[in-house]
């Protein structure tokens, strides 16, 4: 029988995976047949999220030149670079361009058409429109790959799982307060995949409590405004009178920081400095582990403040104090935040162009206003000032920073499971709305159908209703019918709803502390409770502990998620081509 490999998931992981494995049989795998079967019940390329019926007035949160699916000699990986159109450049798009989700699906898809043409004559590509439902087998033979609607498996000789996001099992909370809506006639909708939501119980004019000011705020926005009729005339909204009131909160309290809009100019910052291959090495190797924000973090501190100044230094000289060769060389000398500190303060006058992690990631702690009116005053102005220093080429330092975020993230997968905060915090930083979005959220403000909450903003059930209130307006709080929560679910494999994840670990299949898939870092192969990796089971994505940030890549940044679909891709082919030549013989 000709050897087989399932993908299941044939979303833009497993459409990456796919152009390495094309990248990569001709000098692995030439001359040998070989049959790819793609589970997934989307269409290949796009899979669910990126799937070309949606509504058109969801967007990309990144610039049309800032996606591409295909790798450059940036890529440190063992496989041939093969070069391909970024979206900007395919779909002929300005590249400043913030394309919609179905022009992202149409490339997708164009990718996915690309890797079959290049497969060498021999290996085939079918696509199962369906659901995979388990995997079982034993670890030295042939695994079974349930579908959903088939009593019969998919034999396999290896498995790759590039899932993508997945639904998940409400956490306790959440299933208290969906058993709270179910009992007082309420609504409650947990985290989801927005575009899938449905939207229909919040009503016109009534008021919406949301937790969550991230992306997936950013589509519930859009879909519950303009996709209700409304629509923008500059900077004002006109409704249709179709839009619910929306009260939004979080943690921070604050939208994600949009978007930079403008270019790189100049010499990079010499990345990595402080947090490279060599630092990761030593923190894995060390017998007892590793803390993140005792031993981590403040790696990753002076790698972001070393982007920042080298920037500010180099860019924008008349606001420093000193030479850059004389404050590079006491940065790389200093040791503790505090030194870290004194430094800046003595070399940078300007304390709006020194960088505040801390300050950044909390910024309305210790804010308080006497009534929300002051708060809706005070964060339209946040967000005004916001915009226009994220589109502002005088404060190139913080593009530095967010080149410094992409640079860390590449080495930090490489530890594994280092918990959610980081992923959070890069996010907010480095992975938000497009700037027209933060204007949009302005002009819904001033129209009466955005009211900001606050900053660690709490919910709670009482009176057959639910109420919100947070410490950033003391005293205040809002009651409504109904309760949304504005962010993804989270990728763990004990509350996932997919049936294969359950079981794979049901099978042993180990998971850290926060619940992620555990895999090989070198390859993607699933590891048991024993550390030991499956020879026939791989397991990409964010449910696993090597996710890497965002979908997509920006171009000429290394790639972390092309490196791991090479490896992933060269392994399982050295594996077949072996199990092959065992075969013939």
């Amino acid at each position: 029988m000709r050897p087989r490999l399932v993908i299941v998931g044939a979303g833009p992981r497993g459409t990456g995976l796919l152009e390495r494995i094309a990248a990569n049989a001709p000098q692995l795998y030439a001359g040998s047949g070989l049959d790819i079967h793609l589970v997934d019940p989307h269409p290949p390329g796009g899979g669910r999220i990126w799937r070309q019926e949606q509504s058109p007035l969801l967007w990309m949160n990144s610039h049309a030149e800032d996606v591409t699916m295909f790798t450059d000699d940036t890529v440190r990986m063992d496989g041939p670079v093969r070069e391909g159109p970024t979206l900007h450049e395919w779909a002929a798009l300005d590249g400043r361009t913030f394309a919609d989700r179905r022009i992202q699906g149409r490339y997708l898809r164009f990718v996915y058409e690309r890797a079959l043409a290049e497969l060498p004559p021999g290996i085939t590509v079918r696509h199962h429109p369906t659901r995979a439902l388990r995997v079982g087998g034993p670890r030295e033979g042939r695994q079974q790959v349930w579908l959903e609607g088939r009593t019969r498996p998919l034999l396999a000789d290896l498995v790759i799982l590039a899932l993508g996001h997945l639904d998940a099992e409400p956490e306790p909370e959440q299933a208290e307060l969906a058993a709270y809506a179910r009992a007082n006639g309420l609504v409650h909708l947990p985290p989801d995949f927005t575009a899938d939501s449905d939207l229909s119980a919040l009503k016109p004019g009534e008021p919406v409590l949301v937790r969550g000011f991230g992306l997936a705020f950013v589509d519930l926005m859009v879909l519950l405004t303009e996709g209700r009729g409304g629509r923008y005339d500059g900077d004002t909204y006109l409704p249709s009178g179709r839009e619910p009131v929306l009260y939004v909160g979080s943690r921070r309290g604050v939208p994600y920081h949009a978007k930079i809009g403008y270019d790189w100019t100049g010499d990079r910052p010499p990345l990595p400095r402080f947090l490279g291959p060599a630092e990761i090495r030593e923190l894995r190797s060390r017998p007892d582990g590793f803390d993140f924000r005792r031993d981590v973090w403040p790696l990753v501190e002076k790698e972001l403040g070393f982007a920042h100044y080298h920037r500010l230094f180099t860019a924008h000289p008349e606001r420093t104090a000193s030479a850059w060769a004389d404050f590079e060389e006491k940065y790389a000398a200093a040791s503790g935040p505090a030194e870290l500190d004194a430094l800046a303060a003595a070399a940078v006058p300007d304390p709006a162009d020194r960088l505040d992690l801390t300050a950044l990631d909390h910024p309305l702690a210790g804010v308080r206003h006497a009534s929300p009116e002051d708060f809706q005053d005070a964060l339209r102005a946040y967000i005004q000032a916001d915009l226009d220093r994220r589109h502002d080429p005088a404060f190139s330092a913080d593009l530095a920073v967010f080149l410094g975020l992409l640079s860390v993230y590449g080495q930090l997968v490489r530890l594994g499971d280092i918990g959610s905060w980081w992923h959070g915090f890069f996010s907010y930083l480095a992975s938000g709305p497009p700037g027209p979005r933060l204007r949009q959220m302005l002009a819904l403000s001033r129209a009466g159908l955005l009211r900001f909450l606050g900053a660690d903003m709490a919910v709670t059930a009482e009176d057959g209703l639910f109420r919100a209130a947070s410490p950033t307006v003391p005293g205040h709080s809002v009651t409504a019918r109904a309760l949304v929560e504005a962010r993804l679910p989270a990728p763990t494999v004990g509350r996932a709803r997919d049936p294969l994840l359950r079981e794979l670990h049901a099978d042993g299949a180990a998971e850290t502390p926060e619940g992620l898939l555990r895999v090989d870092p070198r390859d993607g192969r699933v590891l048991d409770g024993a550390g030991r990796p499956h020879p026939r089971r791989f397991a990409l994505g964010p449910y696993t502990d090597a996710r890497t940030p965002g979908a997509f890549t920006r171009p000429r940044t290394g790639g972390p998620a092309f490196r791991q679909n090479d490896a992933t891709a060269r392994a399982a082919l050295a594996f077949l081509r072996a199990g092959a030549g065992h075969a013939a013989a």
